[in-house]
């Protein structure tokens, strides 16, 4: 299976370029201006310091997030002081010996956690607007060949043909500029594993990208910006005995189809069955780089359901030879979906065993 030199263990940054604040209380008119507020915190959240800390947990990569709003001021109209910081962070990374995954997050119409009236994939405008965004990245980074760029945060559940198109012409677009440039692409549903086969007519070089964050009810338990996980209010543990408590979170929720009717317990096995699509893929195209590029729990969940969680997606990424990126390391206190990984003030591994699951030492 062909390696991803350099991009074999990961860390997500979240929570400074991106999910900075939810968009999701905000009136409409405040969602996307920048405040005096915000470049703040742009200025100061991610330093050198977190930098070489990642390094020093024995990882090799690092993916941050940014969205089309914190760069582009207005269509064509970039903002420099952002593209300052992005640069010295690329050269903190480079000093500290990380590769980096710029990805963007979330785009103008691809907003993965709120529904806005006009898609990217059904709007020329804003699909331009979305080229003209990474050509500029391409411009300015020309000369970091470490750089990856990975188009696009979790597209929607969209057709998944409409995704192609417009991540063939951006490629193109970019390899006018680069033909050399590392690039990155999910499918869509939200870089489902189930998805990834609709990716389909790219070169060899292009690395293909999915996200796990099954079972929802575990991962995002309780969390404040999904109505089902709010309304049912009850922990969930990992690995459980009692699988009744996710047919009975499907039942009171959803009153669907029973996901759980062949499990008597929720653990690794499910997690097999869930994820076997992608490294079935995996396994048929060889010739293909397949990153994992999103997986973790949402903070308040127990630490030992966390690392239990962790541990089994890692064995088995490591099982099938899978590199992959853990989300997240720090979240903002006012996130809804706090997935961080360090504590907010010492901004340190929460825990020894957790510290060793993220660096594969499962």
């Amino acid at each position: 299976m062909k390696r991803f030199v350099g991009f074999e263990k990961g860390m997500g940054i979240g929570g400074w370029l991106t999910n900075y604040k939810r968009f999701n209380v905000l009136p409409m008119e405040w969602r996307f201006p920048i405040t005096i507020g915000d470049m703040e915190h742009f200025e100061s959240y991610i330093t050198r310091r977190d930098v070489d800390y990642i390094k020093s947990l024995g990882l090799d990569h690092i993916r941050m997030g940014f969205d089309q709003v914190v760069v582009e001021e207005a269509p064509g109209v970039y903002r420099e002081r952002i593209f300052e910081i992005i640069e010295r962070f690329i050269g903190w990374c480079r000093d500290a010996g990380l590769n980096l995954v710029l990805n963007m997050h979330k785009a103008i119409g691809n907003y993965c956690d709120i529904q806005e009236k006009v898609q990217l994939l059904d709007s020329e405008e804003l699909q331009e607007r979305f080229i003209a965004v990474w050509l500029e990245f391409e411009k300015r980074f020309h000369g970091h060949p470490k750089v990856a760029f990975e188009l696009l945060n979790e597209v929607r559940n969209v057709d998944p043909e409409k995704w192609n198109v417009l991540a063939k012409k951006m490629i193109a677009e970019i390899r006018k500029l680069n033909p050399n440039r590392l690039i990155i692409i999910g499918s869509t549903c939200w870089n489902s594993p189930h998805t990834i086969k609709d990716l389909t007519g790219y070169d060899d070089d292009i690395v293909f990208t999915w996200h796990n964050y099954a079972p929802n009810e575990f991962t995002h338990q309780r969390g404040v910006l999904q109505a089902p996980q709010l309304y049912y209010n009850r922990d969930m543990p990992y690995p459980c005995d009692d699988i009744e408590r996710y047919r009975d979170f499907q039942r009171v929720v959803h009153g669907a189809k029973n996901p759980y009717a062949n499990y008597t317990r929720m653990d690794i096995q499910f997690l097999k069955d869930h994820l076997a699509p992608v490294f079935q893929y995996q396994a048929e195209h060889p010739e293909r780089i397949v990153w994992c590029g999103e997986f973790g729990t949402i903070r308040h969940a127990k630490i030992e359901w966390r690392e239990a969680y962790m541990a089994d997606m890692i064995r088995l990424l490591i099982e099938h030879e899978t590199p992959y990126c853990v989300w997240n390391y720090l979240s903002t206190p006012n996130d809804g979906n706090r997935f961080s990984l360090v504590d907010d003030d010492r901004r340190e591994i929460l825990s020894k065993r957790l510290a060793d699951i993220i660096a594969g030492r499962v």
